[in-house]
């Protein structure tokens, strides 16, 4: 069993097209296919891209979609989203960006968007774009490791595929015990510390699954087996 895993794809139809190509060159069987969000990006072929997701070729698979952060400004923009204003959005690219993204995106898109999960959980694996804390947040190899711990343990995964950095990374976090402390003040002013002692599974990983559509030759992805736990990182060429 291999699942094909990818992020970023940002409007860029003939990326996508590319990693599908390569993907039916595999020998291994690929029987799941998921997009982690950005599906949709500030580009002209939004529409046509995600009829193409929505409606693949004979025999090929139906990904599985979860909603990014390129979604979530969409659905803010035509006030179905959790923040009344695209704050964001704009922070980032400045206010030509709303025109732009609410031209690139077709109202008959919404009802598509609006249903696309937050991510994924399979087996011991998460897929989601951000991470447990929101659709924003990017993890990167620069990442605290205690970073990565909490957003491991906020869903008990130990492999989490994200897509918002762009990057393709495996960060990976060794066994160990993982102690916190509180320390409090009882009625006498006394210092009292209470400790709690968690254990780690032997093997933790985080792993950035690239992007298909921003870079505008190469396309990026990966193979997973969860049976066997290999990870295989992917570049496909394309212009």
């Amino acid at each position: 069993m291999t699942w094909a895993i990818l992020s970023g794809i940002e409007g860029n139809l003939a990326a996508y097209e590319a990693v599908l190509n390569d993907l039916e060159q595999q020998r291994s069987s690929i029987e799941q296919v998921f997009i982690l969000g950005d599906v949709i990006g500030p580009t002209p072929h939004n529409l046509e891209l995600v009829n193409r997701i929505r409606s693949p070729k004979p025999g090929a698979l139906v990904p599985a979609v979860c909603q990014g952060w390129w979604e979530e400004q969409a659905l803010i923009l035509y006030a179905l989203g959790r923040r009344e204003e695209p704050t964001e959005l704009v922070e980032r690219y400045g206010n030509p960006m709303i025109t732009t993204l609410w031209e690139a995106v077709p109202r008959e898109l919404t009802p598509w968007i609006s249903q696309l999960e937050f991510g994924f959980m399979e087996l011991d694996c998460l897929m989601i774009h951000g991470t447990p804390a929101g659709v924003e947040e990017a993890l990167t190899p620069e990442t605290s490791p205690l970073v990565m711990i909490d957003r491991l343990q906020r869903v008990q995964a130990n492999r989490m595929f994200c897509g918002r950095s762009g990057l393709s990374f495996c960060f990976e976090i060794e066994s160990g015990q993982l102690n916190s402390q509180l320390q409090t003040l009882d009625r006498l002013e006394t210092q009292r510390a209470e400790t709690q002692q968690a254990q780690r599974p032997s093997l933790q990983q985080v792993i950035g699954v690239g992007s298909v559509g921003r870079s505008p030759t190469e396309a990026s992805y990966v193979l997973y087996e969860p049976g066997s736990d290999r990870l295989q990182f992917k570049t496909v060429d394309y212009c």
